[in-house]
C-alpha cells in the first residue's frame, strides 16, 4: 500500500466534464474518489463541471429555506453549510485532496486553511477579469460590491467536507447562471444580501476563459500540480 500510495503522490487528475453532470453521479463519484485517495489507490483530482438545475441541502440547511418554484430536484449533499443552488452557467470546482499533505498556502490538517485557500483561488481567479473578490469574517464565499448598485453581492460559493482528512466538494463560480434560480432557496441560508454573476458585473466570461485562470491560479495557491493528467 505504501507504494501505491507513492505512486498516486506523484499523479494528479485535472478534468473537465464536457456534460452537465447529476448532482447524484458527482456525488458517488467524489466519494469513491476520496476512498482511494485515503487509501493510495487513487490520485487528488480537481474536476470541473457544470450541474443541471438543482437545489442541494448542507448539514445545517433549514426546510423554512426552500421554496422552489420551478420544482428542481433536491438533495442532501453532506457536505456543511446550507442551501446552494447549482446550474447551467456556473462553473462547479470540486476538489478532492490528501489534506494530510501541505498544498501551497494550506498547510497539514488545517481545514481552516484550507477553506482559506480555496477563497483565495477564487479571488486570484476573479481578478483576471477585472473583478476584485473579497472575504468576509462573519460568512464564507467570496463577495463583490455591485458598482452599479453599491449593493453588496456572493460571485461565489463554497461547500466543502472532509472525511479522514480527505477533502470533496469545493466551489461554485457564478459565471452566467440565471440568477432568478437562486430565489428558490434563501442561498446559505443569508436573506440580507443578493447573489450576482459575471455577466450582471458586465463580464462576458466563456467557461474555457475561466478554467484557464483556474488552472492558472491553482498552482499559485495550492503549489504545483504533479503529473498531471487530463
Amino acid at each position: 500500500m505504501e507504494g501505491a500510495r507513492a505512486m498516486t503522490e506523484n499523479e494528479f487528475l485535472w478534468n473537465r466534464a464536457p456534460n452537465p453532470v447529476p448532482y447524484p453521479t458527482a456525488l458517488a463519484e467524489m466519494e469513491a474518489q476520496a476512498r482511494g485517495i485515503r487509501a493510495g489507490t487513487r490520485p487528488e483530482r480537481v474536476w470541473l463541471l457544470e450541474h443541471p438545475p438543482t437545489y442541494t441541502a448542507g448539514t445545517s440547511a433549514r426546510d423554512s429555506d426552500l421554496f422552489n418554484p420551478r420544482g428542481y430536484p433536491t438533495y442532501p449533499a453532506g457536505r456543511g453549510g446550507q442551501w446552494t443552488y447549482h446550474g447551467p452557467g456556473q462553473r462547479v470546482a470540486y476538489a478532492m485532496l490528501d489534506l494530510t499533505r501541505p498544498h501551497g498556502m494550506a498547510p497539514p490538517r488545517d481545514l481552516r486553511a484550507y477553506v482559506h485557500t480555496l477563497e483565495e483561488w477564487i479571488i486570484r481567479t476573479l481578478r483576471h477579469f477585472g473583478v476584485e473578490g473579497e472575504r468576509r469574517a462573519d460568512r464564507i464565499g467570496v463577495w463583490v460590491v455591485d458598482p452599479a448598485t453599491g449593493r453588496e453581492e456572493k460571485v461565489a460559493a463554497i461547500g466543502v467536507r472532509v472525511s479522514r482528512w480527505v477533502s470533496w466538494h469545493g466551489i461554485a463560480i457564478n459565471v452566467a447562471p440565471d440568477l432568478g434560480d437562486f430565489g428558490g432557496i434563501v442561498p446559505c441560508g443569508i436573506s440580507e444580501y443578493g447573489v450576482t454573476s459575471l455577466k450582471k458585473l458586465g463580464r462576458d466570461v466563456s467557461m474555457d476563459e475561466i478554467d484557464a485562470a483556474l488552472a492558472a491560479t491553482w498552482p499559485e495557491c495550492f503549489g504545483p500540480i504533479p503529473g498531471v493528467r487530463a
